[in-house]
C-alpha cells in the first residue's frame, strides 16, 4: 500500500498573500506612526524641562543655597549655582541630541527670558525676571497645526512646576491655568 507524503511549509501564493497583506496594513499604518514619534518627541522635550526645574528646585532646598535653572537653545538646559562659589558650577545639564530634536520649538514668557533661581526655600526669586512658562511645539514643516499636540510647562511663584495641555477646556485638569 502507497502511503502520501504529507506536504510541509507554504506555497509562493501562499506567502505572496502574506506579503501582500503586510505591506496594506504597514502602508495605512505609517502616517499614525510618524504623527505619533513626533508628538513623543514634543512630550519628550517638555518632560525633560519639567524635570530640571525641579532637579534645580530640590537642590536648592538640598544644598541651602539658590540655584538657576537656565534654558539654552532648543532644549538645551543647565541648572547650576547661582553663586559659584556656594556649589558646582554645573550641577546638572541636558543637550538637545539628548532624545529630542532640533525641529522642537521652545518659547518662553516672557519671551528672551530663559533662567529661573530658586532660592534655598524652593520658591522662585523675582530676580533676575524669570520665565513663567515655556511652551512645547514642533516646527510646521514637520506636523501640521492639527497633528501637533504641544505641550506647556508652567512655573508658579511657589516654585512648583506643572505640564499641561493648552489645547484643552479649562474644565479638564490637564488644561493649563490662566497666563502668567
Amino acid at each position: 500500500m502507497l502511503t502520501r507524503r504529507q506536504q510541509k511549509g507554504f506555497s509562493l501564493i501562499e506567502m505572496m498573500i502574506a506579503v501582500a497583506i503586510i505591506a496594506i496594513v504597514s502602508a495605512i499604518a505609517f502616517p499614525s506612526y510618524r504623527v505619533w514619534v513626533q508628538n513623543t518627541k514634543i512630550r519628550t522635550t517638555a518632560d525633560s524641562i519639567l524635570n530640571g526645574l525641579q532637579i534645580a528646585r530640590a537642590e536648592a532646598v538640598k544644598r541651602n543655597v539658590s540655584v538657576q535653572f537656565a534654558l539654552g537653545a532648543n532644549s538645551d538646559w543647565t541648572v547650576s549655582c547661582f553663586n559659584p562659589l556656594d556649589c558646582p558650577a554645573t550641577i546638572q545639564s541636558r543637550s538637545t541630541g539628548d532624545g529630542s530634536s532640533t525641529a522642537i520649538t521652545v518659547t518662553t514668557t516672557p519671551p528672551a527670558k530663559n533662567t529661573v533661581v530658586f532660592t534655598n526655600l524652593g520658591t522662585v526669586a523675582p530676580a533676575p525676571v524669570p520665565f513663567c512658562r515655556v511652551d512645547v511645539d514642533i516646527s510646521t514643516s514637520v506636523l501640521t497645526a492639527a497633528e501637533s499636540r504641544e505641550l506647556r510647562v508652567t512655573l508658579g511663584v511657589g516654585g512648583n512646576a506643572r505640564m499641561c495641555d493648552p489645547n484643552l477646556p479649562s474644565t479638564d485638569h490637564r488644561a493649563c491655568p490662566l497666563p502668567c
